[in-house]
């Protein structure tokens, strides 16, 4: 069963340095990590130095959006002489099933992984039918 489905924005499908906007509109696309059991999906999503406070999860209608800022500091006394992840924004957008529960939604981030469990709603949920003898 295919619960999440990913979804890219334009600003995702280009690389950042051929956008004529600024890099405040270009985002890094985080890698994620989906499963699926019996009661619903828990997604994993690198987000390696985002605070809580710059973390902003939204769910409207049947799109889940994760958006977040880090600060790439360099520390005090030293500059940078090469820089690979120039971009200090993620987002990434997935289209939920029917079947998922998006009012019961949790979310914790730790040391950089947010880990989110949307559960499926009751009626999708497995469940046992009493045979009674007659």
């Amino acid at each position: 069963m295919n619960d999440i489905r990913t979804t890219n924005s334009d600003a995702n499908r280009q690389p950042a340095r051929k956008q004529q906007s600024s890099y405040s509109d270009a985002a890094l696309t985080p890698p994620v990590d989906v499963i699926e059991d019996a009661t619903g999906i828990t997604v994993f999503a690198d987000l390696p130095g985002v605070s809580r406070e710059k973390l902003d999860l939204q769910i409207e209608s049947d799109t889940l959006t994760i958006e977040a800022e880090t600060a790439l500091t360099v520390p005090e006394g030293l500059q940078s002489s090469h820089s690979e992840v120039g971009l200090a924004r993620f987002r990434r957008v997935f289209t939920l099933s029917k079947e998922l529960d998006a009012e019961k939604v949790s979310a914790q981030l730790s040391n950089g992984v947010l880990t989110l469990r949307i559960p499926k709603s009751e009626r999708a949920q497995p469940r046992r039918i009493d045979v009674r003898a007659a």
